[in-house]
């Protein structure tokens, strides 16, 4: 099969979804207010992760990967050189901040909210009150390796390194190291730590001490 016939196959689906009885738009408030999110969504597909990263008004030098989603982006405030992995979700419905220098991990989740009691109470509904928002903050300096969660109401200091696969419930100490599930703090690290670490990348020989005892 030729490029234009490929491209004509595609059309044409296009059209048969397009014209199907199943392929409908409603008209509500609801979906009113939903729908520019999700063609500005659909748009930054085409994006370079710099330009999704404007779109969405982060500040200078942030980083948005494709399938990336942000909630209520009214209400995050971000630091600058921020980046945000592939198919991450930051939820700020209930408040959110991320401090600079700050790297959120390839589909990792932070979140504002949590709606467990619509479903325990069976009012799993749109807009239910039983939705409960607390603010979280993520301090700069931060690396969240994905796959990982932080849940709401959760505030994670500076400098702190959140291992792959970690649930991250409680508050975290700056300069730590936490992994699992809860999240636990497995190491504290040090500014003599971090540049240590950083000439150790930079092939920065230490500074022999000839100081006599």
């Amino acid at each position: 099969m030729n490029m234009p016939d490929i491209k004509n196959r595609l059309v044409r689906t296009i059209q048969d979804a397009w014209n199907s009885v199943n392929f409908q738009f409603k008209a509500g408030e609801r979906q009113e207010r939903l729908r520019p999110e999700i063609i500005g969504r659909l748009l930054t597909n085409v994006m370079t992760d710099d330009e999704r990263a404007e779109f969405y008004g982060l500040p200078t030098g942030c980083r948005m990967r494709e399938g990336a989603k942000i909630i209520s982006k009214e209400n995050l405030k971000c630091g600058e050189f921020v980046w945000i992995g592939e198919n991450a979700v930051l939820d700020a419905s209930g408040g959110l901040e991320v401090g600079s220098h700050t790297s959120i991990g390839l589909s990792v989740y932070l979140w504002s909210h949590t709606s467990q009691m619509t479903n325990l109470t069976m009012e799993n509904y749109s807009g239910s009150p039983l939705i409960e928002r607390k603010p979280t903050k993520i301090g700069s300096g931060v690396f969240i390796a994905g796959p990982s969660i932080v849940l709401s109401g959760v505030t994670i200091g500076n400098k702190v390194i959140v291992a792959p696969l970690s649930v991250v419930n409680k508050d975290i100490p700056d300069y730590s190291v936490v992994a699992g599930n809860p999240a636990k703090v497995i190491k504290t690290i040090s500014e003599e730590y971090i540049t240590e670490e950083r000439n150790r990348i930079l092939g920065i020989p230490k500074v022999k001490d000839d100081t006599c005892c």
